[in-house]
């Protein structure tokens, strides 16, 4: 215990004397974001910039604030298993370790959402477009042109643009727009004009009005499961939790004295409650990457 404590002060000394005259809290944020940045992986980097970009990203200072909350469930439940500072300090620490993990999980699922919105406003606006123009190329130019779109969608249709022209034909352009967006609306709108600018077709119109009811039945559907995902998220995480409290259960069952003298005389208990916390965590861990990873939108 006196240990922990006097590791603490001298933390929070050193940390206090390299601040060089500025606020504690503003030189701590400045150096888990500097940490932050350094290690983190390419792929979180990228699609974490795109979160910035559309304000979505957390501020150092919320950041901090999850750490310390993270940091002090951990605490709480170790300790509550073990009655034991170094071994809690331990898993505080491993907890903490796993936040820019989470973090990239929610910045992926966020940027996916995102990109889901920006599918469907190209493929509604390109084919309103076509109505207009009658040419698939015409009418990529016009959405490009409107303002509706975002990067990377919007660069991506101008790629589209520019490989039509150059090659005098769409297909190039619709496999590079599949290939980097597998949606089912892209890939049926895709085939359509790729068929009616290739053979041409007398009329389009109700083939295109029954393609944008399917659009908008899509993204209905979509953000009904998105409401219904985030519920369940909810209470997903609660029970996870729950599952950590039920040694208070056998506490009560067994009394706490005589809980802490087994797990303090037997060894094989204490590798049987690190099992315990290990597979809880394990099922917390996998159900928040499986609602951050499958958006629904396919």
């Amino acid at each position: 215990m006196e240990f922990i404590i006097i590791l603490f002060i001298v933390m929070f000394v050193v940390l206090y004397r390299k601040s060089n005259g500025e606020s504690l809290y503003k030189f701590v944020t400045t150096s888990i974001g500097n940490v932050y940045d350094k290690y983190a992986p390419y792929s979180f980097k990228v699609i974490r910039e795109k979160c910035k970009e559309m304000g979505l990203e957390y501020t150092k200072k919320e950041y901090t604030i999850q750490t310390i909350l993270f940091a002090a469930i951990a605490f709480v439940i170790s300790y509550l298993y073990f009655y034991n500072m170094v071994i809690s300090f331990i898993y505080v620490v491993v907890v903490i370790a796993f936040i820019p993990y989470l973090a990239y999980l929610r910045c992926k699922r966020l940027y996916s959402e995102f990109i889901f919105e920006q599918i469907q406003v190209y493929v509604t606006n390109t084919i309103m477009e076509f109505q207009t123009t009658q040419s698939f190329v015409k009418a990529l130019e016009g959405v490009y042109e409107s303002g509706v779109l975002e990067d990377p969608v919007k660069t991506d249709v101008k790629v589209m643009i520019d490989l039509a022209y150059h090659n005098g034909d769409v297909g190039e352009s619709i496999d590079y727009m599949n290939s980097k967006y597998d949606f089912y609306m892209t890939r049926n709108m895709h085939q359509l004009f790729l068929q009616v600018t290739r053979e041409g077709a007398h009329d389009t119109v109700e083939v295109l009005d029954n393609m944008l009811l399917d659009v908008d039945q899509l993204v209905e559907g979509v953000y009904q499961d998105r409401m219904n995902r985030q519920a369940f998220h909810k209470s997903f995480v609660q029970y996870g939790l729950l599952l950590y409290l039920m040694v208070m259960l056998v506490q009560w069952l067994i009394g706490k004295e005589t809980y802490i003298d087994m797990v303090n005389s037997n060894i094989l208990m204490q590798i049987g409650l690190h099992i315990v916390v290990l597979f809880n965590s394990y099922f917390l861990l996998s159900g928040e990457k499986y609602y951050n990873e499958n958006v629904g939108a396919e």
